[in-house]
């Protein structure tokens, strides 16, 4: 157990200075590691998780899933290292006019990762990979925290609200880019069915029917419901501060 959570690790960090295991049998060397995880990402970005094994990832490469073992480990490794090398954090200059467009900046980079590879935001929290590109985003927006002064006692709970309003408006995002007109159709039409046979619905729901969205295109809404999040957040860290 041990040695398969070492050699996973040197895995995950083996750009940043640990060294990668070699299988025990064969050849020292056959297959590339980030080309292995290249090709599950592409499958994931293209149809989903489910379509990721490790028999689909080694027919790509002309070998057998039994090949890739040694390199990737188990299934749930395989996962975990896709997940952190799709990750990788972009460059960007954080903003340094308010604590409100340096977070819009972090926001917007991640948003843009994860509107990429959808199924980032399908993986789940308790199944972080631990992993260095991973670590920096969090490095990144814990030092933007703490160069606008937020207070210590209010840092994780930003974090948290941070990325899951990032998850969530990216997923949205995403789910809304693979619906298809007929989609889109059928749920004006189930809304408008609910107006007909509920003729007093706004009455019954005077708040929430009220909502203006925050811009006239429904599928810019996501975007647009994360910027002005992050806003209100900014304003109250800025108060606490």
């Amino acid at each position: 157990m041990m040695d398969d959570i070492d050699a996973h690790v040197r895995r995950l960090w083996r750009h940043r200075g640990a060294t990668l295991p070699t299988p025990r049998r064969g050849p020292a060397q056959q297959l590339d590691l980030d080309e292995i995880l290249g090709i599950g990402i592409a499958l994931a970005d293209a149809d989903g998780l489910p379509a990721v094994s490790t028999r689909a990832i080694a027919a790509r490469l002309g070998s057998t899933a039994m090949a890739l073992y040694p390199y990737v480990g188990t299934k749930e490794n395989l996962l975990a290292l896709m997940q952190d090398q799709a990750s990788a954090m972009p460059a960007w200059d954080d903003p340094r006019d308010s604590l409100a467009a340096a977070l819009d900046a972090w926001s917007t980079a991640l948003f843009e990762v994860y509107v990429a590879h959808p199924w980032l935001t399908e993986r789940p929290w308790s199944e972080a990979s631990q992993g260095p590109n991973e670590q920096d985003w969090l490095e990144r927006l814990a030092a933007i925290l703490a160069a606008w002064q937020v207070p210590d006692a209010r840092r994780s709970t930003a974090v948290t609200m941070l990325y899951a309003t990032v998850r969530a408006t990216a997923a949205t995002t995403a789910a809304y880019q693979r619906m298809s007109q007929r989609g889109a159709d059928e749920w004006l039409a189930r809304a408008t069915s609910i107006r007909a046979h509920i003729p007093d619905f706004g009455d019954r729901y005077p708040r929430s029917t009220a909502l203006t969205p925050p811009t006239p295109d429904w599928r810019e809404n996501p975007r647009a419901a994360l910027t002005e999040a992050v806003r209100l957040l900014a304003t109250a860290l800025g108060s606490a501060a």
